[in-house]
């Protein structure tokens, strides 16, 4: 008979970056998901390592001032969010700190200044902010329902829930009615998930369908879509299968970019940047940091739909973007049409596999803005003296790929880092946005 586990007591000396306690016991290091720095705790430890445990917190004998109460019902449970138990000022000090160190241990070096960190101050700034997620669908038997919405935080399981703080209006509102919506379709077993897509203008849905939904499926799903004012769309293979329900309104999604005049296109599934407002901020602090005036020629790397390049060019004589998605290039270029710019072109090209040949480095750039996915920049910045940009901008989405590059950029190409700081874009999960600036010595 297996001996039972017993719960242990001790303090909390530290927390990671994705909001874990290190309990201070001797031994192997134990990490206790949802205990604070300071806090006395009792926990169980669940899943053993060679050099770690992983443990869960049973009770909280002594709380930090920084804990607060989730505002989620089934908080612990859903993986969407880790750390709505923590105070949001807190939350961006632990965000810090990862950025601190990864830059100072990674890229050896530290920024002239740490900037301030940018983040929604809002009343209700932190709540609601999503507004494009994939929500996976469930059809579980022994619940009784179809289940809507995140994957569970330890389990592959989609999580029983009934509504989401963080998903933007009106979807946060949305996942018991989807839920009773699907689970009357006579799909309900072949639909595995949902694109949520909220503009400016309206929300779209696209359902992913195994199989082709019947008439009554059809007229259901329309009567919902009148219901809550929303588009619905089906996708039954790749992105090109994708078919609206209904004849897709003149007006396509768009989201408002005012400080540059800007009114940005985007489709339900393309990349964009999740939190309207924080965008909109770490949009007018990367022009601030890079200094874009006129007669610069300013290359824009990863630039998806253009969300950075056609601000630049409201300031640069000549901007450049470059997409590997051929898709967010034909909307990149459409958005620069729609907005009439005529000094800002875009072409497809894949920036994980540079040689250093391509047209676009032959071309003298003043200045270079990069926005790469998690895996970072290193393969562009081997060949940064090509580009030869005076000053670099470089907004990241993982700290530990930026503290790599920032390691290229200074110890190898001769740039210094002048700035960096977070951008709280994802509030009460452990990812951090982050930006920094660059410039020769």
């Amino acid at each position: 008979m297996a001996r039972q586990r017993e719960t242990e007591t001790a303090r909390i000396g530290a927390v990671t970056h994705d909001g874990r306690g290190i309990a201070e016991v001797p031994g192997k290091k134990v990490f206790v998901a949802g205990a604070l720095q300071g806090e006395e705790v009792r926990f169980l430890r669940r899943k053993r390592h060679r050099s770690y445990d992983d443990a869960e917190l049973v009770d909280v004998l002594s709380a930090s001032p920084s804990r607060v109460q989730p505002r989620c019902q089934v908080y612990g449970v859903c993986g969407g969010c880790s750390m709505q138990h923590v105070a949001a000022a807190e939350q961006r000090e632990i965000k810090e700190k990862s950025l601190h160190d990864n830059i100072m241990r990674i890229g050896r070096t530290e920024p002239r200044q740490w900037l301030s960190p940018l983040f929604d101050a809002s009343v209700d700034g932190g709540w609601r902010y999503r507004r494009r997620a994939r929500l996976a669908v469930k059809d579980v038997a022994a619940k009784g329902r179809v289940l809507v919405g995140f994957r569970e935080r330890h389990a592959p399981y989609v999580t029983n829930m009934h509504r989401c703080e963080v998903l933007a209006s009106p979807v946060d509102a949305l996942i018991d009615p989807l839920s009773e919506l699907i689970g009357n379709l006579s799909i309900r077993s072949r639909l595995p998930q949902i694109e949520v897509a909220v503009a400016d203008n309206r929300t779209e849905l696209v359902f992913r369908v195994l199989d082709q939904p019947s008439a009554a499926d059809r007229e259901a799903l329309a009567r919902f879509a009148a219901h809550h004012g929303l588009q619905i769309a089906l996708q039954s293979a790749g992105l090109d299968s994708i078919e609206p329900l209904a004849p897709i309104p003149a007006d396509t999604l768009h989201y408002d970019l005012p400080e540059y005049g800007l009114q940005m296109e985007f489709a339900a599934t393309d990349f964009v940047q999740v939190n309207g407002p924080v965008n909109r901020m770490m949009i007018a602090k990367a022009l601030e940091l890079l200094q874009p005036a006129k007669g610069d020629s300013v290359l824009d790397l990863f630039c998806g739909i253009g969300n950075f390049s056609l601000p630049l060019a409201r300031h640069a004589s000549r901007v450049l973007g470059i997409e590997g998605e051929q898709s967010q290039v034909a909307r990149a270029r459409q958005n620069a049409l729609r907005n009439h710019i005529v000094n800002c072109d875009f072409v497809v090209g894949n920036l994980a596999a540079v040689g250093g040949t391509e047209d676009w480095m032959a071309r003298p750039w003043d200045k270079l803005l990069l926005d790469p996915a998690r895996a970072g920049a290193i393969e562009v910045l081997q060949h940064v003296e090509r580009i030869g940009p005076a000053r670099i901008v470089y907004v990241s989405c993982h700290p530990g790929t930026l503290a790599r590059d920032t390691e290229e950029l200074v110890h190898r190409q001769g740039y210094s880092l002048e700035a960096a700081g977070i951008i709280d874009m994802f509030p009460h999960t452990a990812h951090v946005e982050s930006i920094a600036v660059f410039s020769k010595k």
